[in-house]
């Protein structure tokens, strides 16, 4: 097999994840804020408020608009989880916790870098391949790979929320193939959604790699 010019990584699910789960960190901030709720609940109905929402693209954005633009996309990501979730009315000042929330993720607290990551990357750096990062992601993105020790591996990083296209639309990858001036067929993606990833790639022409994370 032909060695690639670039390779692309998804980051959530691919090169780091939530230690425990989201429902856990939501729990234990919610707890900070005198809200009790187990992380299990939570999990359940972040995973269908998530699940519910738009993409998290804004077309009509200006550049400088888009970081308050994610920031209240995931809020009501948030309050949908505790809506549903039945403990809403509980908070005293959901904002207050809602931005403690907020910039908690934009930190390295509450990742993981799962353990093939770094050999991988390093590999693939000492055979010449040139490394993007290519995410559904918000511009907290640059924070949390600068604490997790992974910013310097990459030469590119593409967002969704930036970009104004989300996988599996080929434009999200035509848009990163452009910053490496790199046909389709002579770069990967690899990431742990089937759909997102492996057949968003490949309809966009790269070769789609899926890693199973057993999620």
């Amino acid at each position: 097999m032909e060695q690639p010019k670039v390779i692309f990584l998804d980051a959530v699910g691919t090169l780091f994840d939530v230690k425990g789960s989201v429902g856990k960190v939501y729990s234990q901030i919610a707890e900070e804020f005198g809200v009790r709720v187990s992380a299990d609940t939570l999990n359940t109905t972040f995973t269908q408020s998530f699940k519910a929402a738009p993409p998290p693209i804004f077309p009509d954005a200006e550049l400088e608009d888009i970081p308050q633009r994610e920031f209240d996309w995931w809020r009501i990501v948030a309050l949908n989880t505790f809506e549903r979730a039945g403990v809403l009315k509980q908070f005293s000042d959901f904002s207050a916790f809602f931005s403690e929330l907020y910039i908690h993720f934009g930190t390295g607290e509450p990742w993981f870098v799962y353990p093939d990551v770094i050999p991988a990357l390093m590999n693939w750096r000492h055979l010449g391949v040139t490394l993007g990062v290519l995410s559904n992601f918000d511009s907290r993105i640059y924070s949390v790979l600068q604490s997790l020790g992974l910013r310097d591996f990459f030469s590119s990083i593409t967002i969704s929320t930036q970009v104004r296209a989300a996988k599996p639309d080929p434009q999200i990858f035509a848009i990163a193939l452009n910053k490496h001036k790199c046909s389709p067929e002579a770069a990967w993606h690899v990431g742990d959604s089937i759909v997102e990833d492996y057949y968003g790639a490949k309809g966009a022409g790269l070769r789609g790699v899926w890693i199973n994370r057993g999620k």
